[in-house]
């Protein structure tokens, strides 16, 4: 380890001790600095980096126990290493210094090869546990960066598992692909004029959307592709759905999955508790099943199915106002409206 042009600064309001300390530690082309007082010294190691403080305790002004007290207290300055230089040799001077903070204790007069030895031995300790820091720095950063790289991973993983998951619901439902595309861009769009909902929300919302009805997985074919009204029973068995599809998701701890099971059980709850499946009312409904709600039926309405032809997009917008309080959240729907001509060029495509 070369402890060459290591800095040390030499605290003694005696000229003569400063000048032999000095003469002993240049051998070792060390780079020195001296202040006469402790307020100098302060001023030094506040504007300069120092690995070494020899201390002298008997000063004026300010004496060396009170300058390593100060020292202790900085964030910046507590690791350097103080060695107490003095002609304080009673025990309780010696048991201070310790307890303030200092390494080592050298009584005056000193011999050159014990200050040599001394100095050299806490600068190489004061070196290695620099090192260490650093080395701990960097191995943190790069645990942080591995993490961040495997959370995004999984995420990546999460979002690719949506999308087959939103192929499989193409194949079994009348809703295309195109619809639960629109439908994500719709609920990212309320989330974000939404004031208390975050970029994180928009995000998780905007891929755990599709993913609302994937109970019709589990809906017979003959009613869930059935052309015309829907009986009482087969009503009732279509509304399973909801909960078919919180059960698919529940068994995942991941974000996107847990919000997705919620969207799929809680979106066709009503502001006015009229609902299903549990008769959830305000504010008990999630806020993303209640912007999945109005983005679902806004585009249900504006498109063709099986069942029937496509709204004109001002009266879907009408039915989507008039139903503000008992349907839809209020809040929404105003947001909706202001918005309009932007949801209105998501559901033209």
């Amino acid at each position: 380890m070369n402890l060459q042009n290591m800095k040390i600064l030499i605290v003694d309001d005696v000229s003569e001790n400063i000048q032999v300390a000095m003469n002993i530690l240049k051998e070792e082309h060390y780079s020195l600095s001296f202040a006469s007082d402790g307020f100098e010294a302060l001023e030094l190691i506040n504007s300069e980096e120092f690995d070494l403080i020899l201390l002298d305790i008997m000063m004026p002004k300010l004496d060396g126990f009170e300058v390593c007290r100060r020292l202790k207290l900085t964030e910046a300055h507590k690791d350097i290493p103080i060695i107490f230089l003095t002609a304080k040799s009673d025990i309780d001077s010696i048991s201070k210094g310790f307890k303030l903070g200092g390494v080592d204790y050298i009584v005056k007069p000193f011999h050159a090869d014990e200050i040599l030895c001394r100095v050299k031995t806490h600068l190489e300790l004061y070196s290695a546990k620099k090192l260490l820091k650093q080395n701990n720095i960097h191995l943190n950063m790069k645990a942080d960066y591995q993490r961040e790289r495997l959370t995004k991973e999984l995420e990546d993983n999460q979002r690719e598992m949506i999308y087959i998951l939103m192929e499989m619901m193409e194949l079994t439902s009348d809703e295309t692909g195109q619809h639960i595309k629109r439908v994500s861009e719709s609920c990212r769009l309320l989330a974000h004029y939404t004031e208390y909902l975050t970029e994180e929300d928009e995000v998780v919302i905007f891929h755990a959307s599709p993913m609302h009805d994937i109970g019709k997985i589990a809906i017979p074919k003959e009613i869930l592709h059935k052309p015309g009204k829907l009986t009482y029973d087969e009503f009732e068995i279509m509304k399973t759905h909801a909960e078919k599809g919180k059960d698919f998701l529940k068994q995942s701890d991941r974000k996107l999955f847990k919000s997705a099971g919620i969207i799929a059980y809680e979106h066709h709850e009503k502001w006015d508790g009229s609902g299903y499946p549990q008769g959830l009312k305000g504010d008990e409904i999630h806020i993303y099943a209640r912007i999945v709600a109005l983005a679902d039926v806004f585009d249900a309405l504006t498109h063709k199915r099986m069942y029937k032809e496509s709204w004109d997009i001002y009266d879907a917008a009408e039915y989507i106002k008039s139903n503000s309080g008992s349907h839809f959240d209020p809040s929404l729907v105003n947001i909706f409206i202001d918005h309009l001509d932007e949801f209105a060029a998501i559901v033209r495509g």
